[in-house]
């Protein structure tokens, strides 16, 4: 999964264990599910699902709670309603609900089939605290789109995650699916398309997007990519993202070298209104072989084209790991009791990096690029606890204080691999580095072969050095902070410090203020980035709640007009800001002044050119 934070206003594997077909006659060959998407009433789905005949007199039936790749508790089964059983007469069955994602069948060796409604997701998004990431949400937009990510459509029975699945969906004529589920020919005058799965795991792993034909195509090497886009006011078409995407993924391949894990990929790309009504969460959810991804259409083509790069680079490169190369606990994943693995370090820090690395290897962006993004990542990374361990923060990812440092695995997660990168190649004189790694456990671990989670980073410093152990002990494992300015000057480089000049509450498209959902849409100050003087002189702190500015009290629509005004701000003007701390309001009062930032770059060491650490340097950065 890859979470973009876009301010304008401010996985996997779920293969199963345990399937006891016994619950089933003999009688049962598939479970048969209909998805109605023409008679749509009141932003509801109507879903069916036939599962045969039971041989148990009751038998649970589950929504999923977690999804892997999004490592959060979302409780699909909070967006199902009407949910009731029918005996082959067509009379209801007693069903008991069992928490937000379990309803219990009485009678089941009765049991004709089960039918409810789904609501969407993206609807209720702006209502919610925590709501679910909108590329693994769904939406339901009659006649026009739906987003179908199929765990929030379809469940299963328990012990039966194993089955075969036909899943029959009805939609209007104007809208065509795109996915990577397998489809059954279709039948002359048909209004349905007809798709396989051999197993739950198959359906949830293949979402589906329905929408107006807006696609584009290509093929790299053997791999065939289709995009496809739902852009709702037309602005932009499949075509105008395909040589940018093209030029990345044939990249990607080059960067992979023989690493292979599909012959289809499928990105799914929905553009938000960003309406009250509409999805907000943006970035990209993995799949085997297809990615959902969820942005704003308001950005301008280049600002999209850059997030595309970024977040679908990131989802392809998770064919490596953890849809190759993962733990049981990812192999076997339970959807509604999920045992998280230690291994978040590789499962997004790697991807991650890889998703940076690439680009610098294959001549995307240059040093001065890539060395920006490192610094970011080193700015950002000190927002969160610089002190948990990744493996223990990894396994307990679903409960505090741990969830709150999940974004880490993006920020701390890529520089644990920058420096294992150059650990590694240090120690092989350039020569071995994390992508030779994760291709050497490819050879061992895939789809079918997990690693047992306690046992791989011992794997690691067998097949590596025995000081990489050292690493994972310190860096990892332990709660030792990472030291950049050692880490870069193996490779013959430093950080260095400017003061550069930037807008009062914007440096360029980075905002230093964010809206608090939590709190009214009540305004605050950044906590864990650079403040410009602007903020510090005037006394402000990160993480204060700005209630005035100049008598007029703040909110997302005041803020807006007053932000505009900066612009034309000079250096003399007086301003009065009252905040919250804490506790305490406070009163700032001061000059707005020229509002000058920090800035921190990465720069060669002169004295290191034409040095064993400049030779690594080219080795690490050049592959």
């Amino acid at each position: 999964m890859k979470k973009l934070i876009i301010l304008y206003v401010l996985l996997a594997l779920l293969y199963s264990c345990g399937t006891s077909k016994s619950v089933l006659s003999e009688e049962n060959t598939v479970i048969e599910t209909t998805i109605d998407l023409v008679n749509v009433a009141n932003d509801r789905v109507n879903v069916t699902i036939n599962p045969g005949s039971f041989s148990k007199n009751n038998i649970s039936f589950f929504i999923p709670k977690t999804v892997p790749g999004t490592y959060s508790e979302d409780n699909y089964g909070k967006y199902i309603e009407d949910l009731k059983a029918y005996d082959y007469k067509g009379n209801e069955l007693l069903v008991t609900s069992i928490g937000a994602n379990e309803w219990n069948i009485s009678d089941a060796t009765k049991l004709d089939k089960i039918s409810y409604y789904v609501t969407d997701t993206y609807d209720t998004e702006s209502e919610l605290n925590d709501p679910v990431f909108s590329p693994a949400g769904t939406n339901i937009l009659k006649d026009k789109n739906f987003v179908l990510n199929l765990h929030g459509f379809v469940g299963y029975f328990e012990g039966l995650k194993e089955v075969p699945y036909e899943l029959i969906i009805s939609s209007p004529s104007n809208l065509v699916p795109t996915t990577s589920l397998n489809k059954k020919p279709e039948v002359a005058e048909s209004m349905t398309d007809t798709f396989v799965a051999s197993r739950y795991f198959e359906v949830v792993d293949n979402p589906i997007l329905y929408a107006k034909e807006n696609t584009a195509s290509f093929v790299i090497n053997d791999i065939t990519i289709n995009l496809s886009v739902y852009s709702p006011n037309d602005r932009y078409a499949a075509t105008d993202l395909k040589e940018s995407m093209e030029r990345m993924m044939r990249a990607q391949k080059a960067f992979l070298g023989e690493i292979d894990g599909t012959k289809e990929y499928n990105i799914l790309l929905y553009l938000s209104t960003l309406d009250q009504n509409d999805a907000s969460g943006f970035g990209a959810l993995e799949h085997h072989t297809s990615t959902v991804v969820v942005l704003p259409e308001q950005m301008p083509l280049e600002a999209l084209e850059t997030a595309m790069i970024d977040v679908v680079s990131h989802e392809f490169f998770h064919i490596v790991t953890p849809l190759n190369v993962h733990s049981k606990e990812i192999q076997f994943f339970d959807f509604n009791d999920p045992k998280m693995s230690q291994h978040l370090w590789m499962y997004e820090g790697t991807t991650e990096y890889f998703a940076n690395l690439f680009q610098i290897q294959q001549g995307l962006i240059d040093e001065a690029d890539f060395f920006t993004r490192i610094v970011d990542k080193i700015n950002n990374s000190k927002s969160y606890d610089d002190e948990m361990s990744f493996t223990t923060m990894s396994s307990n990812i679903l409960e505090n204080p741990y969830k709150g440092n999940y974004a880490n695995v993006y920020e701390k997660g890529t520089l644990l691999n920058m420096s294992l990168d150059i650990r590694l190649r240090d120690l092989s004189n350039g020569e071995k580095g994390v992508l030779w790694l994760m291709k050497e456990l490819s050879k061992k671990y895939d789809d079918d072969t997990p690693f047992e989670d306690d046992e791989i980073i011992d794997e690691i410093v067998a097949m590596t050095y025995p000081e990489i152990r050292s690493f994972f002990e310190l860096y990892v494992q332990g709660n030792t902070p990472l030291d950049y300015d050692e880490i870069l000057a193996s490779v013959g480089l430093r950080t260095t410090d400017s003061q550069e000049r930037s807008g009062y509450f914007l440096n360029g498209e980075v905002p230093f203020i964010d809206i608090d959902p939590s709190n009214n849409d009540a305004i605050f100050i950044r906590n864990g980035i650079e403040l410009n003087t602007f903020f510090t002189d005037l006394g402000a702190q990160g993480g204060d709640t700005i209630r005035s500015i100049d008598g007029m009290p703040i909110s997302l629509e005041s803020i807006r007009p007053i932000i505009g005004q900066s612009f034309g701000w000079t250096s003399d003007r007086e301003i009065t800001m009252v905040v919250t701390r804490g506790d305490e309001d406070l009163t700032l009062q001061g000059k707005v002044g020229t509002p000058m930032l920090k800035v921190t770059t990465i720069v060669p060491i002169d004295s290191l050119e034409n040095t064993p650490q400049s030779k690594l340097r080219k080795a690490w950065l050049k592959g």
